[in-house]
């Protein structure tokens, strides 16, 4: 009978040793960023901030008592690369949701591959068509494209501006940032009259500066891309004279353009996020206190600016959060239906409201128009 009881106890004990291990296994949060290379001034910020939260997420208990793991790659700013770790992520590291593709490029490398596994995926990338059409586990939490080119012409009506010039780079995300300036420009009484690309790694785009300086009747200059390039854009624009209003797309919110760009900055509007103006919004604002909290958190641990992109990442990764909460666990087929669902999350990007037709829930009022004004942002009113 002891011996039988011995045996009860000891099995009961297995049993809830088993139990306490599976309770305490790790979520893996897969995550492809560019922190490195052209991209890197949006990368790196998304990286620190996942690296930051996820250590607060864990220090307050984790999510139903399991801890959070990142697990990262970077991707060099190489969609080829982000591509070849999305598949690292799936078949070794067996993650239960992927944060990333920095850029659209990567981010569309990434998604045949996560909606093929069945694994909820955020993008920080810009595009429009990474969630148009719809994909069933994509969804992403940076403004697109088509907002930031309506956010900007609605702009140039109001100043009476009707001939542009678009100079687009000639990577993914510029390239869609191209076809929808194009296919929104008429709605708002809008005609391109020069129509000019450069690369990402270009180092002088005199030559097409030019062309668009000696076009007549160019009334305004709209530069559409990421990373480096359009800081030498801003710096040529200058350095040939021009002094005509000069716009840039949400591919360059960050203080890292201000930096790489210098005084020729002086002057360039752009549509971006609430955070880049967190002291400035005014207290009624429903995202002060999100972006402000963000805003001093990021300080006080990097002893840096922040920029839009990392808000991205915290808003990745909050919705996943949320969403496993919700779930109650990381089923994927739950947490992608519970991502789906999400209704009023106050983000650093905005208000997300999503929808079986919507995979990035924010409409335009979550673009704020800046104007760099002696080295820093300034809300236009």
């Amino acid at each position: 009978m002891k011996q039988s009881i011995k045996k009860l106890v000891a099995g009961t004990a297995l049993v809830m040793g088993a139990l306490s291990a599976f309770a305490s296994e790790p979520i893996k949060i897969g995550s492809v960023l560019s922190v490195t290379g052209p991209a890197a001034f949006l990368g790196d910020p998304e990286l620190k901030t996942l690296q930051m939260y996820i250590d607060e997420v864990n220090k307050a208990g984790g999510v139903a008592g399991r801890p959070l793991q990142l697990v990262h790659y970077d991707d060099g700013s190489d969609a080829n690369k982000a591509n070849g770790f999305t598949k690292r992520l799936l078949d070794d590291d067996k993650v239960d949701v992927i944060i990333g593709g920095t850029t659209t490029g990567a981010t569309m490398s990434m998604i045949p591959l996560v909606e093929k596994a069945g694994v909820p995926f955020i993008s920080l990338g810009g595009a429009v068509v990474i969630v148009e059409p719809v994909k069933k586990f994509t969804f992403k939490v940076s403004h697109n494209d088509r907002m930031a080119a309506e956010k900007i012409y609605e702009d140039m009506k109001k100043r009476g501006i009707t001939k542009v010039a678009l100079f687009s780079e000639t990577s993914g995300f510029g390239q869609s940032g191209r076809k929808e300036s194009e296919a929104m420009a008429a709605k708002y009484g809008i005609t391109l009259v020069a129509n000019e690309t450069f690369g990402p790694k270009d180092t002088d785009m005199s030559p097409q500066l030019t062309k668009i300086k000696n076009t007549p009747g160019v009334q305004a200059v709209y530069v559409f891309g990421l990373g480096q390039g359009p800081a030498i854009a801003t710096k040529n624009y200058k350095q040939l004279g021009l002094t005509l209003p000069l716009y840039h797309s949400h591919g360059v919110a960050s203080e890292e353009f201000i930096k790489l760009a210098g005084p020729a900055a002086e002057g360039v509007r752009l549509p971006a996020s609430a955070l880049l103006v967190a002291d400035k919004l005014p207290a009624s604002d429903a995202q002060k206190p999100v972006v402000m909290a963000y805003t001093k958190a990021f300080n006080d641990k990097w002893k840096t600016d922040v920029s839009t992109f990392g808000g991205h990442a915290y808003d990745a990764l909050m919705l996943v959060v949320n969403a496993m909460k919700k779930a109650n666990g990381t089923d994927k087929a739950k947490v992608r239906d519970a991502i789906e669902a999400t209704k009023g999350y106050v983000g650093t990007g905005g208000v997300v409201n999503m929808a079986a037709a919507d995979h990035l829930g924010l409409d335009l009022t979550a673009f704020r128009l800046l104007e760099i004004k002696k080295g820093d942002w300034s809300m236009v009113q």
